[in-house]
């Protein structure tokens, strides 16, 4: 037999070393993420270093155990997709951590857990409260339970393996050498998990295709050992964002009006006229896409891209115009800090045909983003903080009131 992988032992023949990588690992593509000796490869999340009680000591990455729910979350330097993550770990008596993955950084997300999945780690027999199924070590936190028959923990202060692997959707929990969840996320049935129990009211839950790996010091102590993660390849694919009959994964926020008629699906300004949304409940990051449009009345919407949702009704993110003659179709806006970042010339202008159907794409690709209307070529950007953006495709209605937008053939592929 081999002795490959990231679970190679001692009994393959080769003598296992803490926080190191054997020849076949690296050949493998394996990265360490904690060498035992320093912590260079982690920082506060939310931060640019390392500023919270966590330190190394014996070869381990220790928490402290002075975290709590707001607080006591180191992440990694770099973001992930796609990977196996492994790793060693051990616990406090009654004692509570966890690790996250897809963790998306910024001010507006306090916590990493209202974004990123979680790999529950707790003292299953000793915790001095009763656990529900989806609180126990390997859930996936408040979604997916284990599988008792395979679930075979250690107790606390003694060391388990666990490894994550998230490829393009498809998820498995593993400990000590059992698969004891899998699942796929981003179906009806994630969604309906989703927005029915703990994550009802953080609307970015799990959406996040990629992000950094997260550790919890939850108000006790933990360790962690022989950390380790090799990337997958992400899949491209075809998707079909509109059916023509509903709107079956798109979400509503705000108060105008969004429906389907005769296979198209509109917008229309209702009597609050306020900015209202439509948004993929989905994440899109680069991709190839493009829909055709048909402003009637005033005509004043857009196109968001890497956007995420703010409760209870707002989008951050940045948007393509789509607007009446004269106002930019095609352009780009940032909707919080910039403004404006890419505007249309007067020549450019005139591709908009008014009162007919008109055909926006996108091409948006790392920090690159291109928009066509009609054929011709609108903007050619390169920017750094869009390469740095995730999120949902939406449609906006602006405010003011008197706006009806037709929108049809959408198309999607992903790069």
């Amino acid at each position: 037999m081999a002795c490959t992988g990231a679970f190679a032992l001692a009994s393959c023949g080769e003598k296992a070393t803490h926080n190191q990588l054997t020849q076949a690992e690296q050949a493998e593509g394996w990265e360490l993420l904690f060498d035992g000796t320093s912590l260079d490869n982690w920082r506060d999340y939310n931060g640019d270093e390392l500023t919270i009680p966590w330190f190394v000591t014996d070869g381990t990455i220790q928490a402290k155990g002075d975290g709590s729910d707001e607080s006591g979350y180191i992440v990694t330097k770099k973001q992930y997709e796609n990977f196996e993550l492994v790793w060693d770990w051990k616990i406090a008596d009654q004692g509570n951590s966890g690790v996250l993955y897809h963790v998306v950084e910024n001010p507006k997300f306090k916590v990493p857990y209202v974004t990123g999945p979680e790999y529950q780690l707790i003292d299953d027999d000793n915790f001095p409260e009763t656990l529900e199924d989806w609180q126990k070590t390997a859930a996936d936190y408040a979604m997916h339970t284990t599988d008792p028959a395979k679930t075979n923990v250690k107790p606390a202060g003694e060391w388990n393996t666990s490894k994550i692997v998230f490829d393009n959707g498809h998820v498995e929990h593993w400990l000590n050498g059992e698969k004891v969840v899998e699942f796929e996320a981003w179906t009806d049935d994630w969604h309906a998990r989703k927005n029915s129990g703990k994550w009802v009211d953080a609307p970015e839950y799990g959406l996040a295709t990629k992000g950094v790996i997260c550790l919890q010091d939850h108000g006790s102590a933990a360790w962690f050992r022989n950390v380790k993660i090799k990337e997958l390849p992400r899949q491209t694919k075809q998707v079909e964002l509109f059916n023509g009959e509903d709107l079956t994964g798109w979400e509503a926020y705000g108060t105008e009006k969004w429906y389907v008629e005769d296979g198209l699906l509109i917008c229309e300004s209702g009597p609050d006229k306020e900015y209202g949304y439509l948004a993929t409940r989905d994440y899109y990051n680069d991709y190839d896409f493009s829909v055709d449009f048909k402003q009637e009345a005033d005509g004043n919407s857009g196109v968001f891209i890497r956007s995420f949702v703010e409760p209870v009704a707002l989008v951050n993110g940045w948007q393509v115009e789509v607007a009446p003659m004269g106002h930019g179709t095609g352009g780009i806006y940032e909707s919080y800090g910039r403004g404006w970042i890419a505007e249309i010339n007067d020549e450019q202008q005139k591709a908009l045909k008014e009162g007919e159907w008109n055909t926006l794409r996108i091409r948006l690709q790392g920090d690159n983003i291109k928009t066509w209307l009609n054929g011709e070529e609108m903007v050619d950007l390169t920017d750094e903080k869009i390469g740095k953006g995730q999120g949902r495709i939406a449609l906006q209605i602006h405010d003011g009131g008197g706006i009806k937008v037709l929108w049809k053939n959408f198309k999607l592929e992903t790069l």
